[in-house]
């Protein structure tokens, strides 16, 4: 972005015209050149009226002037320049695009690569973290993301701000064969600097000193690419007060920036348009055009790593004819997609292969049972019960892989992978039970965010004869902990649930299922049938009918509050009558209060009255102090609901009081007291029925429960239209209607 107005005449007027006409934009032209858009600024505006020789010859370089346009450009610079005395106004000698090639300086840079493409913001780190006095940078992230191409376009476009030279060394800290000595390389830039080959000192130290005392006062560039730790570098740091070192590495290298404050500078893979137009760059901008849709859908595929984007766009450069949508189908196939991004000796595989060859064996064999989580975020619990190991360990090999970029923490104690490094994980050996355990580990941890969540609930179901226990689970210190843990945790446990179903596990399918029980009650209106379908499939196939009548029991209910009542009450008596043949009294009871729900929808509320009836001496004779209370809380809504008030507070304030349970707000005690509130109003005790469904509405949203609260707030806005009651069920609308 330019800033300000170019002044007229001068200096000014001619660099500006210089730089309109090379379509360079201020912070490109100062990015080249080696200043700062500031100065640029002030000399295109006037205010730096004679810029000292050596930035007008930058300038030069980095817009491209031959000898005759760079002695005008010197000589108007010239003329703002202090003078000393007359005698000293003589022409300037010419600036040379090359520095290298005007001075002679050492140029080891490999050529620059083709095809880059974007990276504003990473160049724009780069330059930043570039600046100050011997700065070392330290450019990171995952194999094959471009951090060398990243380095070597900006080196080459800044090429002017290092006029004594510019050295690289490939440290090959993640290739097969084998690293450089710190000698060698030393030896090399020694070289480069004009140190005869017997002037060189023999031993580390003593060529490491003679580095650093020839890079004292020349300005730079020392570019260590590949580097594999913090030890491996230090040597090579040239230490000169004006010089810059630049550092890639897949690793994070924290112990460089400990002791030589170095600066991060992060690369990730790229965005779609980016990736499209490396696709473009490659295989030219008419062929991507003619198939924007697959393009973009190829650089999805490709996850957006340069690495794999070149060698799709390589294996499309081959095939002329070949459509780019055809490449996008086949590397649709997720069995396949690795193979398809290697060619010959390059590719996704190999570099991922040679990052994990430096990691200590637990923590690459950590990362291959990670291949076999089910989702796409482990904790350290879920690791420790893939890998069979504990949490600590766990965690301590997740962090080895988060420095080696294999593995990302997307959010405090949670990791996760990109698509083509979880495919890798995939394909490498891993014990055959690590899906089992993760599995086992999901329903013991969900049954314990179940306990704190709903406390004093019915358990969901007995543990699978063969379960295996985790060696840690979980602890929640609150009900809030455990809501929050199942909200982050939704998505794996719907994944859990395909991947146990997929492997024909089918007890543990049907009883994650029923782990999610609290999710449905909070948010009922979320979409479970299909889930619920899933879990009775299982349960059928494992002949459980313990398991198939509670996901029936289940399923009515939320295909009652969908208002799909014909099929809810097909589930619900099929729930019963499983329930009544197995003798199971508490698992009929349950079945009769949500078959009432159903029944109650279609105007039957006596009908729906005796059912409930029916259930709470069911479970008086199983001695269910749980299920009592909860056929009672229904018994009391179906009186409501049929406006016979006594019968209605009567109930609701027997079920309450089976135990002091204030505090808790759990989903009955809510719904208890907005019955009670609306049998006192109905019977003309106002004041007291608004405090009851206040309180509970309060509760309702201070334990998350947003259609409790909903429900709640409506009961009282029909009887106390008050706005700041409008704008708390407002809010609670808005959070029931979005995901957990």
């Amino acid at each position: 972005m330019d800033t300000g107005t170019p002044a007229t005449g001068g200096f000014a007027a001619l660099l500006h015209g210089l730089r309109t006409r090379a379509g360079l934009s201020q912070e490109e032209l100062a990015h080249a050149a080696g200043v700062s858009v500031r100065a640029l600024s002030y000399m295109e505006r006037g205010r730096s009226r004679g810029p000292q020789r050596r930035t007008v010859q930058a300038l030069a370089a980095a817009l491209g002037l031959d000898a005759a346009a760079a002695r005008e450009l010197e000589h108007t610079a010239s003329l703002g320049r202090p003078r000393r005395a007359p005698a000293t106004d003589a022409p300037a000698p010419a600036a040379v695009p090359d520095a290298a090639a005007r001075t002679g300086a050492p140029d080891l840079l490999p050529r620059a690569p083709r095809g880059f493409h974007g990276r504003a913001a990473e160049l724009a780190a780069l330059s930043r973290a570039a600046g100050g006095e011997a700065p070392v940078c330290l450019v990171i992230g995952p194999a094959g993301v471009g951090k060398t191409a990243l380095v070597l376009h900006w080196a080459h476009h800044g090429r002017a701000g290092f006029p004594d030279g510019r050295l690289y060394a490939d440290l090959r800290g993640f290739g097969d064969t084998g690293e450089p000595a710190p000698m060698e390389v030393l030896r090399e830039f020694l070289l480069a600097l004009g140190v005869p080959h017997d002037r060189i000192p023999e031993s580390v130290t003593g060529a490491a000193a003679l580095f650093r005392s020839l890079a004292a006062e020349r300005r730079i560039l020392v570019v260590l690419d590949n580097a594999r730790d913090s030890e491996q570098v230090r040597p090579l740091l040239p230490g000169g007060r004006h010089c810059v070192t630049v550092v890639t590495s897949r690793h994070r290298l924290p112990g460089l920036i400990v002791t030589d404050t170095a600066t991060p500078v992060a690369v990730d893979v790229l965005g779609p348009e980016d990736g499209t137009m490396l696709l473009a760059g490659v295989l030219g901008t008419e062929r991507v055009r003619a198939e924007p849709a697959a393009a973009r859908r190829l650089a999805e595929l490709c996850d957006g790593l340069p690495l794999a984007l070149r060698v799709a766009a390589a294996r499309l450069a081959q095939r002329p004819s070949w459509s780019l949508a055809a490449m996008a189908a086949e590397l649709s196939d997720e069995t396949r997609r690795l193979s398809l991004l290697d060619v010959e000796d390059t590719g996704v595989r190999a570099a991922l292969r040679l990052t994990l060859h430096q990691l200590p064996r637990e923590v690459s064999g950590l990362f291959a049972h990670l291949g076999r989580h089910p989702g796409t975020h482990v904790d350290r619990y879920a690791a420790a019960s893939l890998a069979d190991t504990d949490p600590a360990a766990a965690e301590t090999s997740l962090e080895r892989l988060a420095v080696a970029h294999l593995v990302t923490e997307s959010a405090p104690g949670r990791w996760t992978m990109h698509d083509l490094v979880r495919l890798y994980a995939r394909s490498l050996a891993a014990g055959p039970d690590a899906l089992r355990r993760v599995l086992d580990h999901y329903i013991a941890t969900a049954l314990a965010a179940v306990a704190v969540a709903e406390p004093g609930n019915e358990d969901c179901f007995p543990l699978p004869a063969d379960h295996r226990p985790p060696a840690a689970v979980r602890e929640f210190a609150d009900r809030s902990a455990a809501v929050a843990w199942y909200a982050a945790e939704r998505d794996d446990l719907t994944q859990a649930v395909a991947a146990a179903h997929a492997a024909g596990l089918h007890d543990r399918t049907w009883r994650i299922v029923m782990t999610l029980w609290p999710l449905m009650v909070w948010r009922v209106r979320d979409g479970w049938v299909p889930l619920l379908e899933t879990g009775l499939e299982a349960a059928r196939a494992d002949a459980d009918a313990y398991g198939e009548s509670r996901v029936l029991n289940v399923l009515g209910w939320v295909l009652t509050e969908e208002g799909r009542i014909p099929e809810a009450l097909a589930h619900l008596r099929a729930a019963s009558a499983l329930a009544s043949r197995a003798g199971d009294a508490v698992a009929e009871a349950n079945a009769l209060v949500v078959l009432a729900l159903a029944q109650a929808a279609l105007g039957g509320l006596d009908e729906a009255a005796e059912g409930c009836g029916r259930a709470v001496e069911l479970a008086r004779k199983a001695g269910d102090r749980t299920i009592e209370r909860l056929a009672m809380q229904h018994l009391a809504r179906h009186w409501a609901d049929a406006g016979k008030w006594r019968q209605a507070l009567d109930t609701a304030t027997d079920a309450l009081a089976f135990e002091d349970r204030t505090g808790t707000a759990d989903v009955p005690r809510i719904l208890l007291l907005m019955v009670r509130g609306e049998a006192l109003l109905g019977l003309g005790e106002e004041a007291e029925g608004i405090a009851q469904l206040d309180r509970a509405a309060r509760e309702a949203e201070s334990s998350g429960n947003e259609d409790g609260a909903v429900r709640a707030l409506g009961a009282l806005l029909r009887v106390s239209p008050d706005a700041g009651l409008r704008a708390r069920y407002d809010a609670a609308v808005a959070r029931l209607t979005q995901r957990t």
